[in-house]
């Protein structure tokens, strides 16, 4: 392995999950180096957390804008390569377009935006600035959903009839926001989380899963939004039906009241020649089942996987490999395209495997057209192409 990425990170202060996931993850292979943040809008939490970090004082920023000057005006062997983005998703895009502009490539938590316009913008400056841009839909990068990829590409499924793929949830059950949790206040403010809560917070992850694991793209959708807890601003729960050109139907399911529910995301496809099940909650596990009903269990580390799955293993078959692995696939394959780029380290196959900027994209525009087939209650078209291309 080749020196460490240098980054820094915007958001991911106190009490952040997600900020100390992306932290975690990034540093499982040694392949970055958390060099300077700005982890909150709150000067001195921001320091707190630089300080807990075992960052220089000097290069714990006092807000997101000052970062950006701040490591731009640094010599190039000394400055942060990427900059993370892990805030609510409101500051995603500033954030993101500051950093393109200054030279920086991009890691980014999901939703990219919370409008197309600002999506697309990121699109066409990720192609100007020539830079590279990873949308952390993590759930891609478990090496039994690479499996999966694989066999529907290959067409061991035959041709695809129905896409099923629900995201269930119960911790917002209950009117949590009232009681000044912060995680599900901003989720809930339009303001802060944008038009969609649910399709947007995990809806979004299970849009990105179904595309890139069968290869395919709605035409048009028909979605039902609803808030089912009283008090509540954005929706709670959502299904969307599917239509893609081929003829295939799709349903997906988003719900965060779903009571009892932890972190079920599951997936089905189902073909003219097979199907296969995924659960993220048995990651290890890739179901397939037989015209005649025969059903086979794949686990990860066992003989004869493709090649994509195979890279994106960490240890033999039987040792458990989890959410934190999978997260860590993406930051290891975007550390490796840097190097790569930079002329510091060979290309491994598949490193270009992560979700980019127009991913992301799509998927915003996806959250943007399931809202207004919802308000206006007809079917949308879900096309969509990047104004990058």
């Amino acid at each position: 392995m080749s020196r460490p990425i240098r980054y820094a990170m915007v958001g991911g202060g106190p009490g952040a999950f997600i900020g100390a996931v992306h932290r975690a993850a990034a540093r499982l292979d040694g392949e970055w180096t958390l060099v300077a943040g700005a982890f909150s809008s709150d000067p001195g939490r921001s320091r707190a957390q630089g300080a807990e970090l075992g960052l220089d004082p000097a290069r714990t920023y006092d807000a997101w804008d000052e970062l950006v000057r701040g490591e731009a005006a640094l010599p190039p062997e000394q400055r942060a390569e990427a900059v993370v983005v892990v805030t609510p998703n409101h500051v995603h895009f500033p954030v993101a377009r500051a950093a393109l502009e200054a030279g920086f490539h991009v890691v980014c938590d999901k939703p990219l935006t919370t409008t197309l316009a600002d999506a697309e913008t990121l699109c066409r400056l990720t192609a100007a600035q020539d830079r590279v841009f990873c949308v952390t839909h993590n759930y891609t990068g478990y090496p039994m959903v690479k499996e999966a990829r694989e066999r529907v590409a290959r067409g061991d499924l035959g041709e695809i009839r129905k896409i099923v793929v629900e995201y269930t949830q119960g911790w917002l059950r209950t009117l949590l926001e009232a009681q000044g949790q912060k995680q599900a206040a901003w989720r809930g403010d339009p303001a802060l989380a944008g038009p969609s809560s649910a399709l947007g917070d995990i809806g979004s992850h299970a849009h990105n899963l179904a595309g890139y694991v069968s290869g395919m793209q709605p035409a048009r959708l028909l979605a039902d939004l609803s808030t089912l807890v009283e008090g509540r601003t954005l929706e709670d729960d959502a299904t969307v039906v599917f239509h893609y050109a081929g003829g295939a139907r799709g349903l997906l399911t988003a719900s965060q009241i779903a009571t009892g529910e932890r972190n079920h995301l599951r997936l089905r496809i189902y073909g003219e020649d097979g199907a296969l099940d995924w659960c993220q909650e048995r990651p290890d596990r890739l179901r397939l089942v037989a015209p005649s009903g025969v059903e086979t269990v794949l686990h990860d580390g066992v003989e004869g996987l493709s090649d994509r799955a195979a890279a994106h293993l960490r240890l033999p078959g039987g040792h458990p490999e989890g959410f934190m692995e999978a997260f860590a696939n993406l930051y290891r394959n975007v550390a490796r395209t840097l190097r790569a780029r930079a002329g510091e380290g060979d290309h491994h196959p598949f490193d270009d495997d992560f979700p980019t900027v127009e991913d992301g994209a799509r998927g915003v525009h996806f959250i943007e057209t399931a809202v207004a087939s919802s308000r206006e209650g007809r079917w949308q078209s879900a096309e969509w192409s990047s104004p990058a291309s």
